[in-house]
């Protein structure tokens, strides 16, 4: 299975794109600057074959369904997410 995990942040994806091979398939970490760009590398790896995406947080259900909507429904798009009870620890994490 080939598989994708996108990460946002200052990131550029041209170098930070980490590949691990596995046995049948390829799982990869791709550091992006802005949805936008997102959305084109999801179109991208649904052209090539990937079965599923993953994104980080930074996305939210609105930046799920763009990915979603860039990948033309063609693959499983899924976003990392908390219990509402972390939040005062995630905002001290994360700066929210």
């Amino acid at each position: 299975m080939r598989y994708a995990f996108l990460i946002m942040g200052a990131y550029d994806p041209e170098r930070d794109d980490v590949r691990f091979q596995e046995a049948g398939g390829i799982s990869r970490m791709i550091g992006v600057p802005d949805l936008e760009s997102a959305e084109r590398i999801a179109a991208d790896l649904a052209d090539d074959g990937y079965a599923a995406i993953e994104l980080c947080g930074a996305f939210g259900g609105e930046g799920a369904r763009r990915i979603i909507e860039a990948t033309g429904h063609r693959i499983a798009v899924g976003y990392v997410t908390h219990f509402c009870e972390d939040d005062e620890l995630f905002a001290k994490v994360f700066g929210r």
